[in-house]
């Protein structure tokens, strides 16, 4: 999956061009890479998010094409938050 879908599926990010406009501004790495909208997820895999006063780190649990609100939650698992 995508990086910009499963960013707003997951719900992390609410819309889907708010996640590709933060991921060409480096501000989203997977497994401590910088990553393109573009750049495959995969279950397993540590995406960190840099807001504007802190850092999320969490786990990639599971891929859906679409999720309803409650079931977002169940795609990651949420390891750390810094903050700046």
């Amino acid at each position: 999956m995508r990086l910009d879908k499963f960013l707003k599926v997951s719900r992390i990010i609410k819309r889907r061009s708010v996640a590709k406009e933060a991921s060409e501004a480096d501000k989203v790495l997977i497994n401590d890479r910088v990553a393109k909208p573009s750049s495959e997820v995969k279950v397993g895999d540590i995406i960190e998010v840099n807001y504007f006063k802190k850092k999320v780190r969490f786990k990639v649990t599971a891929l859906m094409a679409s999720t309803k609100k409650e079931d977002a939650k169940e795609m990651y698992e949420l390891i750390e938050v810094i903050d700046n």
